[in-house]
């Protein structure tokens, strides 16, 4: 797509505000967040506590105004001396005027912010998917190099299988023609010498004797064999 057209597309689209969104967090999990990121994220999180403080500062200011207004209406006919009354009714007048201020320039920096959020939103979308392709790219490299490394060990895997199964077809061999020749007993006595390991698969024997062993050993140490 071209520079202009996805730039319009983008500008098409509605984004969250990431820092609000857990599963944006949630992207930088295993290699935390990138310097440029960690800056956009401050700002835009200052940007979003100005706005709150602003909006708390409306509602507050706005109380007051009306408390003010409520003020004046009650002390219109109220029995004073006229001095006082005016004067109280003036600095009524005159901190209403002040509050006014003040909750226009609070409207009219909340109207600004909007923009300010979506500009640094905006920023930190694309630092995300900078950050988020590049790791798409290196995951992929690694998962390839992975990938050629199992294939090599697959091969040597198959060729050691049947090389393990060439060794204990040929033990099952000789320990046919060594019973063949040399018999049964003369063979029962070296397995009992050599008890430690199975001759055929080549693997540890469990340890102990087996019932059969051990009734061998006994008839050798008696003489009976």
């Amino acid at each position: 797509m071209e520079r202009q057209a996805f730039t319009e597309a983008l500008a098409k689209t509605k984004i969250p505000i990431l820092v609000l969104d857990q599963k944006w967090h949630r992207l930088f999990a295993l290699d935390g967040k990138p310097k440029e990121v960690q800056e956009l994220e401050s700002q835009l999180k200052e940007i979003l506590e100005r706005q709150g403080r602003l909006t708390q500062e409306l509602k507050d200011l706005k109380k007051v105004k009306s408390s003010l207004m409520q003020n004046i209406v009650e002390h219109m006919d109220a029995e004073e001396d006229k001095e006082t009354h005016s004067r109280q009714m003036d600095e009524n007048k005159r901190l209403i005027e002040e509050v006014k201020e003040k909750i226009a320039a609070n409207e009219d920096a909340l109207l600004e912010i909007p923009k300010e959020i979506q500009t640094c939103n905006d920023a930190l979308m694309m630092e995300t998917m900078t950050f988020c392709y590049d790791r798409l790219r290196t995951n992929c490299k690694e998962a390839e190099e992975i990938a050629e490394w199992i294939k090599k060990v697959r091969v040597e895997l198959k060729k050691n299988i049947i090389r393990k199964q060439n060794r204990e077809i040929n033990n099952k061999e000789i320990y046919a023609y060594m019973h063949d020749i040399f018999g049964k007993d003369i063979i029962n006595l070296f397995d009992v010498q050599n008890d430690d390991v199975d001759l055929i698969t080549g693997e540890d024997r469990p340890s102990g004797d087996t019932t059969q062993d051990k009734q061998l050993s006994k008839d050798v140490q008696k003489g009976d064999v």
